[in-house]
């Protein structure tokens, strides 16, 4: 890959979703959400699961969605070992101030370049649903690590809604199965209009 990656690290049950149902402060994964995470407790492990989450804690910068950057307490400023993170918001009010290495973009296209520049050589940590639907649209995903846990939660946040940009073709680049995940990362083949 000729650029620095922007990869999308998400936990996604067989039925599409990386939340349960009401998804909300306080109840940040919805309704029995936790259980697409119960993978991270082998992360301190010598196992796979250990392995790809020292990977996602590799890179070197962050990109998120604005309401993910809200759920998960916005971090304390510091999502893993003080690596910038770039917020991805509709609108920004001038009086918030995000906290630690955080700022806020609502232009996709400029938010993707600052954040490769600020990885350097490291991939690009990508969170939230709409932050890489958005990233897509715009030809700047990369890569999508998909932590696929065998559950059927039934309803909450999915990660991919409906989109008009049609089908987006992607090329396996590994699986890895760990306890109680299955690891799977692919490459988003670009079309020829990005």
């Amino acid at each position: 890959m000729s650029r620095t990656p922007l990869r999308l690290y998400m936990s996604v049950s067989l039925d599409g979703y990386i939340a349960g149902p009401d998804d909300r402060t306080g109840q940040e994964l919805g309704r029995n959400g936790g259980r697409l995470f119960n993978w991270l407790d082998d992360r301190l492990s010598d196992g796979i699961n250990a392995q790809v989450y020292a990977e996602a804690s590799s890179t070197g910068a962050v990109i998120s969605g604005r309401r993910t950057f809200e759920l998960a307490g916005r971090w304390q400023g510091d999502h893993h070992d003080g690596v910038p993170i770039h917020v991805l918001t509709h609108t920004i009010d001038p009086a918030d101030v995000p906290p630690g290495s955080a700022k806020y973009y609502t232009d996709v296209d400029a938010c993707a370049t600052e954040a490769r520049q600020a990885a350097g050589d490291r991939a690009v940590l990508v969170h939230g649903a709409g932050t890489a639907q958005a990233l897509l649209a715009a030809g700047q995903l990369d890569e999508l690590e998909l932590h696929l846990v065998p559950v059927l939660l039934g309803g909450g946040r999915r990660l991919f809604e409906p989109a008009e940009h049609g089908p987006i073709e992607l090329e396996p680049v590994r699986r890895l199965e760990g306890r109680g995940a299955t690891h799977l990362r692919y490459r988003v083949i670009l079309s020829r209009e990005h």
